[in-house]
């Protein structure tokens, strides 16, 4: 059984016992459970519903592992030639490590 589900604006394939890093949501604590109620498709054992836009009564409910992960570092360099414009700059993507509990339809 799986279910796609939106999460802070962007869509997971949800299984149970699947760890996810999502966006960060920011009044999550380590332990704690969140559910999500934006559930797109669920499919259970090949019985296949699509909401439109959304599940009715469906749900995915989450524990936070990690309330803040720190992603890999991305650089951004932007150069123009023969003009001396050189710049500089980078940034790391801040992310929630979860862990799928159940996934209720």
């Amino acid at each position: 059984m799986y279910a796609i589900v939106e999460i802070n604006g962007q869509q997971f394939k949800a299984e149970e016992g699947m760890k996810l890093f999502v966006h960060h949501i920011k009044d999550a604590e380590e332990g704690k459970t969140v559910e999500f109620d934006k559930v797109l498709l669920v499919d259970k054992d090949g019985a296949v519903t699509v909401g439109a836009p959304t599940v009715e009564g469906a749900k995915v409910v989450v524990e936070v592992v990690n309330p803040l992960v720190k992603g890999d570092k991305v650089i951004v360099f932007k150069m123009k030639r023969r003009k001396d414009f050189r710049k500089k700059n980078g940034h790391r993507s801040q992310f929630t490590e979860v862990t799928v509990k159940s996934i209720n339809a």
